[in-house]
């Protein structure tokens, strides 16, 4: 049976699945996630839904419907789940150069306040979150969120925007993941800002995602 992890390991290694105009239906990943990704001539439905549900909510012949807001709507009301917004996906390797990621990773230091928000929001969606801070006060995290994939989140204080201090952390996270993993960001496509940092950080656009979530 194909799962959601095995279609995103296939992502990461370039392997997309046929842009055949269909939709896969796989179980949720886990009782934290579920999720409708939208790849190019493809989609994913990843829900613990019967082919009876998906028969009377889904027209697969509509390429755009599992992204759309009336299945989501009708997704949202049989899993008690709430769409947390319609992300890009991008995606970059871990670097391999030593030289580099000692020097991203020297300007980092572990951030461990549990009360700050960005902090509660990842422990809701990720496992093993690491976060660190640079002199300007910015942060970085990484953490296992969805299918077990490594997951980048961004904070940039006001002071410090302007400046590549975006860029400079979206790729320090490629060195905060072991050598031979990649990592994804989700960017809300109206966050330009962020979207430019990531794709400058080395990251391509491979998707969108609607994450449903408690």
């Amino acid at each position: 049976m194909t799962t959601l992890a095995d279609i995103l390991r296939g992502i990461e290694h370039g392997v997309f699945p046929a842009p055949d105009l269909t939709t896969s239906v796989v179980p949720a990943p886990s009782a934290r996630d579920t999720c409708v990704i939208g790849l190019t001539g493809h989609l994913v439905v990843a829900a613990d839904v019967t082919p009876e549900w998906i028969a009377q909510h889904l027209d697969r012949s509509d390429l755009a419907a599992p992204l759309n807001p009336p299945f989501l709507y009708a997704l949202e009301q049989l899993t008690g789940r709430a769409v947390n917004g319609i992300d890009a996906l991008l995606l970059a390797p871990a670097l391999t150069d030593e030289s580099e990621r000692a020097d991203l990773l020297a300007g980092l230091t572990p951030f461990t306040d549990e009360s700050h928000p960005r902090i509660r929001r990842a422990r809701r969606y990720r496992d093993d979150v690491r976060a660190y801070t640079t002199a300007t006060g910015a942060i970085v995290l990484t953490g296992l969120g969805l299918a077990g994939r490594q997951e980048v989140a961004l904070e940039v204080p006001d002071s410090a925007r302007g400046k590549g201090e975006g860029r400079l952390l979206a790729r320090t996270a490629r060195a905060l993941v072991p050598p031979g993993t990649h990592i994804w960001a989700q960017v809300t496509p109206g966050n330009a800002a962020s979207l430019r940092a990531f794709l400058a950080a080395g990251y391509v656009p491979v998707g969108s995602e609607a994450l449903l979530v408690r």
